[in-house]
Order: C-alpha cells, then sequence, then structure tokens
C-alpha cells in the first residue's frame, strides 16, 4: 500500500511554479543573447555559448579560441563581417590611407581588447535581460490564459491531484533541466579538445592562451611575433610617459607647496604685475621652477625638466591680457577643476595618461573639443569606451563633437554619460556651457561635406544668437565649446562669449583676447602629426590644459599646461593667470597672426612644440 503524498503549503506550491517558469527564461535569455559590435574594423556579430570559450570565426582563415572570461561556463561565438563600406561609415578601403585606417583598428584591438571585451559584455547582459522579459511575459501571459480557460471546477480538481506530488514533479523538471544543459554544454561540435596548442605569439598580452586553427594559425606563427613587438613598444612606451607624468605631478605639487606662501606675500594690487607676480613675464623663481624658464620649446627633456616654467614664453605671447592683475580668486576649495583633451583620433595609449591628468589635477569635468575618432563609425565605439574610462567616478565629460566624429559617435558617447553638446546651453557645476557638434564632417577619401542643412557661417550664427539671447536673459553663458576654433569669432565679436575652448589645429594657441572674450585653441592630445598613425608612440608632443573656474566670479581664473613628448617625457607647467576678457572688440592684432593653414589668432609662444607638431587642421 502505497504511502499517501503531503501536501505541501499554497505558498510553496505557488513559489515553485513561480521558480519553475522563471528559471527557464532566464536560461533561454541568457543563452540566447546577441549582440552587434566591432572587433577592429569589422562589425561583428557576438552569440552566446555554453562550452566556456569565445570563438572567433574568421571564415576561410580559421577561428580564434580564447578561454572566455563570462561566469557560469558561458561563452561567445563571434561572426566577423564586413567592414562597413557605406558612405556614412568608412569610406571605400581602396587607398592606401583607407588600409592603413584598418591596419590601425586591427592593432587597436589586439592591443586592448579588454576595452571590446567590455563594451561586448554590457551589449549581451542587456540582450539576456530583454529577452528574459520578453520570454516572462509571454509564459505569464499563457499561464494567464489556461488560468482562466480552465475554470474554477477544473482547477480545483486539477489542484487535488497535482498538489500532492508538487515536490516529485518539481525534481523531475529540474532533472530534465540539467541533462539538458550538460548535452548543449558538451556538444562536441562546439567544444575544443585539450589538444590544442595555444600560441604561443601571444604570451605576456591580453590574448594569452588563444588557440588558433586553420590557415591564420601559419601566418599568426610567422609575422605574429612582428605585431606583438609593436604592441609591446607601444605599451612599453605608454607606460614609461605615465609614470614620468606621476613623477612630474608629483614635482609640480611640491613646487605649489612651498612656493604658495611666498607667491601669496608677493603678490601686489597695481595695474603693473610685479617681476614677483606669477603671471609676470619674469616669474621663474616664485612659481617654484628650480631650472629657470626654459629657452627651448618645452617638448620635454625627461623628469628633471617636469616642473620646467613657461611663464616666460606664455606671457610674452599674450603680453596685452597680462596689462591687469587678475582678480582675487575665490578659496581653492570653491574652484571647479576642469581638464581639456582634444583631437584624440582613437589614439587609446593616452587613456591611462588622461586618467591620471584627470585625477592629479582633481578635475570634476573634462572637456572634450572632438575628434574623438577618425571617421565616426559604428565600430569606432572602442575608442569612445576607451576614453570614457579614464574619467574620475563622479566627473563629467562635456563633449563637442569634431568634424571626423559624427551622429552615431555621439551617441555612443551618451551611451557611455557623457554630456553631449547639441546646441543648448548646459550647466554643470555652476559653469554654463554651450556648443555643438562640428558644422562639417571629414571622411577618409571623402574630404570635408556638410552634414546637415546647414553652412558652417549659419552654424556660426546660430550659436551666436544662443549666447547672445542668454545674456539678454540674464544668465549668459561662461563657456563655448566648439572643434573648430574659426566657427567662434562671430560669437567673440559679439561680446556675448567669455571664453571660447576649441581645437581641430592640432598646435596650440592662446589664451589671447579675441573681440569681447578670451580664446584657447588646445594642441592634440594624442600627438596627432599629418600623415601619421595615431596608434603606436607618440609621433608629436600631446597636450592637456588644466582650467580653474571661479563658480562665484564666474570667470576662469588660471590655466596650465601639460605635456607628453615623443621621448615619453611628461612636464605639468606652473599654473599661469587666464587673460580677463576685455567686454570690447579688440582692434589691433597680435603679432604674427596664423593663418588659416596653421595656429589661428595669434602668434604662437616661443614654446611652442611647433617643430614636432606641425599646425595641421584635425
Amino acid at each position: 500500500m502505497s504511502r499517501p503524498h503531503r501536501t505541501p503549503p499554497r505558498w510553496v506550491r505557488w513559489t515553485l511554479a513561480l521558480l519553475l517558469a522563471l528559471v527557464p527564461c532566464v536560461v533561454w535569455g541568457v543563452t540566447t543573447a546577441t549582440a552587434e559590435r566591432s572587433l577592429g574594423p569589422h562589425e561583428a556579430l557576438y552569440e552566446v555559448t555554453t562550452n566556456g570559450l569565445v570563438t572567433v570565426d574568421l571564415g576561410p582563415l580559421g577561428t580564434i579560441q580564447i578561454d572566455s572570461p563570462l561566469p557560469l561556463g558561458l561563452g561567445a561565438d563571434v561572426t566577423v563581417e564586413e567592414i562597413p563600406a557605406d558612405l556614412t561609415a568608412v569610406g571605400q578601403a581602396d587607398t592606401l590611407e583607407g588600409l592603413s585606417q584598418d591596419l590601425e583598428d586591427y592593432l587597436r584591438f589586439f592591443g586592448g581588447p579588454q576595452e571590446t571585451i567590455g563594451s561586448v559584455a554590457r551589449a549581451l547582459v542587456v540582450d539576456a535581460l530583454r529577452r528574459t522579459g520578453f520570454a516572462i511575459l509571454v509564459v505569464g501571459a499563457v499561464g494567464a490564459g489556461l488560468y482562466l480557460l480552465l475554470g474554477p471546477p477544473r482547477r480545483r480538481e486539477l489542484t487535488e491531484r497535482v498538489a500532492p506530488r508538487t515536490y516529485e514533479i518539481t525534481a523531475g523538471v529540474v532533472l530534465v533541466s540539467l541533462v539538458g544543459v550538460s548535452l548543449v554544454a558538451s556538444d562536441p561540435g562546439t567544444t575544443t579538445g585539450p589538444s590544442q596548442r595555444a600560441s604561443a605569439v601571444f604570451d605576456g598580452t591580453p590574448l594569452e592562451g588563444a588557440r588558433i586553427t586553420g590557415r591564420l594559425a601559419g601566418v599568426v606563427d610567422t609575422y605574429g611575433a612582428m605585431l606583438i613587438d609593436l604592441y609591446r613598444e607601444n605599451e612599453d612606451f605608454y607606460a614609461r610617459a605615465d609614470a614620468n607624468l606621476v613623477a612630474a605631478w608629483d614635482r609640480r605639487d611640491r613646487i605649489q607647496r612651498l612656493t604658495a606662501p611666498l607667491a601669496a606675500a608677493t603678490t601686489t594690487s597695481d595695474d603693473e604685475p610685479s617681476p614677483d607676480d606669477p603671471t609676470s613675464p619674469d616669474a621663474t623663481t616664485t612659481t617654484g621652477d628650480e631650472d629657470g624658464a626654459p629657452d627651448a620649446p618645452p617638448s620635454g627633456t625627461g623628469d628633471e625638466d617636469a616642473g620646467g616654467d613657461v611663464s616666460g614664453a606664455e606671457g610674452s605671447a599674450d603680453a596685452e591680457a597680462m596689462e591687469e592683475p587678475a582678480p582675487e580668486p575665490a578659496a581653492e576649495v570653491d574652484l571647479v577643476t576642469l581638464l581639456v583633451v582634444s583631437d584624440l583620433h582613437c589614439n587609446t595609449g593616452m587613456t591611462p595618461l588622461i586618467r591620471t591628468a584627470a585625477e592629479r589635477s582633481g578635475a570634476s569635468i573634462v572637456l572634450n573639443a572632438g575628434d574623438t575618432t577618425m571617421n565616426g563609425t559604428a565600430v569606432e565605439s572602442f575608442c569612445v569606451d576607451s576614453f570614457a574610462s579614464a574619467v574620475p567616478k563622479g566627473a563629467t565629460m562635456v563633449v563637442s563633437d569634431g568634424n571626423h566624429d559624427s551622429v552615431e559617435t555621439s551617441a555612443q558617447e551618451r551611451a557611455n554619460g557623457q554630456t553631449v553638446l547639441d546646441g543648448k546651453v548646459v550647466e554643470i557645476e555652476g559653469i554654463r556651457i554651450l556648443g555643438d557638434r562640428d558644422p562639417l564632417e571629414t571622411r577618409l577619401g571623402l574630404g570635408s561635406q556638410p552634414p546637415r542643412e546647414e553652412t558652417p557661417e549659419e552654424y556660426a550664427a546660430r550659436l551666436t544668437e544662443v549666447a547672445c539671447a542668454e545674456q539678454e536673459d540674464g544668465d549668459g553663458i561662461d563657456l563655448l565649446l566648439i572643434h573648430t576654433p574659426r566657427m567662434g569669432n562671430e560669437a567673440l565679436d559679439s561680446g556675448c562669449v567669455p571664453n571660447q575652448i576649441s581645437g581641430h589645429m592640432h598646435t596650440r594657441s592662446g589664451p589671447e583676447r579675441m573681440g569681447g572674450g578670451v580664446r584657447y585653441v588646445s594642441g592634440s592630445t594624442a600627438g596627432a602629426v599629418k600623415d601619421q598613425l595615431r596608434i603606436g608612440p607618440l609621433k608629436g608632443t600631446a597636450e592637456m590644459t588644466v582650467l580653474r573656474f571661479d563658480p562665484e566670479r564666474r570667470r576662469i581664473v588660471d590655466w596650465q599646461l601639460v605635456q607628453i613628448g615623443t621621448d615619453e617625457s611628461a612636464k605639468v607647467w606652473p599654473r599661469i593667470a587666464w587673460p580677463t576678457p576685455s567686454g570690447v572688440p579688440v582692434v589691433e592684432e597680435p603679432a604674427g597672426d596664423g593663418s588659416e593653414e596653421g595656429v589661428e589668432g595669434g602668434e604662437v609662444p616661443a614654446d611652442e612644440p611647433t617643430d614636432d607638431v606641425p599646425a595641421t587642421e584635425g
């Protein structure tokens, strides 16, 4: 005689029923998740598997297999698709320039696959959640429909039969599920045997342990060592440069701590700056520079010069702007620190150095003056993700996209939590910033074209109108952030823009008074040089600029130049007072006014790295 079954409480039965419905939904959602992302210059389809491997299918060339970083034995199949060939993406790769860009993308991926892996993992998680939610809705709808169709009498009858066997039914479902999962995970068609040899070429790289099959294995074994040498050279260069930047910042911090009391005691309130004033062209001792003001361009000579003084050169470049002392700023704890970067052009080797500069300066806002990418394509999300990772926690990156970026780039930046300027005023930490993406888009082999029905002249007029409307309303703006410097000329002349930050020229200019405001053109943070690859060790001096803003007086207090040289050296220069906007147009043009092809708006200071960073439009 069989023992009677004990019927579990109602809440236990409902809980088990919900779990039995939920678990298959989650398993289905996770194991069927897909994502379309980049792989080097290619578009690629990523699909979740359960074999614990990431398998990159390169068609007739073979496959690349690495152990998956995903938990629970999950892996991914990567189907490599074509390099985009539409005009809104990469131009047709039938020129040497286009092929060189593809090579850059390949090397960039293999040099730092963790950025691509992180982006893909996030996309797969989002898709898995979406699919799981959809499955739950379907199961819930089917369950509710059956519940209503059965009716009360039939439901009671089924409950009386099924309820006593709740635990047996649960155990059976779990057993079947485990067997099914184990069969899928052990599918010989998706599992690589242990005899597959890992390629020694990738030892010591992020792809260490990768196994290569097919014809590609021979190619990699033959030529891979050369590429790995390039990768290691690149990694070593930026690691040493970052270490030098840390050392340079340590030295600058020591100098500023030692000289701050002396600088405060010697500052005068006369109309003419005193010789001991840190803003004076002759200020070499009060800034704490042990080596004196350099006569040579500050291209970097190693750590010993990391605290060099550029105040003399900058003062001579804009003597008119230094004719009056800067107003007494608010206490340093009340100042807002901003870090300016520009023309990164996908040189992700600079990511750790940007992070170091942002952290050491205490920047709560990172201003990106555009040209984050080379072609504004979907596959360049790798670059956007990399630079986004350089922003310290709690800080905000504000972007004004350049002519090498696109609407796709803007979407990628927004997905990373960045503030992308679109012609409206944004206020961050009390700073009112206006800007918009560049009126032109430049593509390899295609030149520059307007991406919308607005000419550059109409673009400049629109920004001027917005700035002046804000001024009439009483709020005004504090900063115009745009990529191409000349697009702000009309706004500066109007007197409605006190400060403009731009890039594009790849060579630094200013800060200098122009019209009713002050304009500063940032050098390239990628050390970009015309007709040179943007990856690998720097081809020119890379520059970043630290600004400090007084939110009470609503003005920039000072600026500080940060340089990384082609010899891995780093320089953190003294803070220099920011020129006070005149509020009225300046009729006289500064001596040596740059042309359209060079640095716009004035003479390049004597310490500009003009030899290794020629003036080129970005």
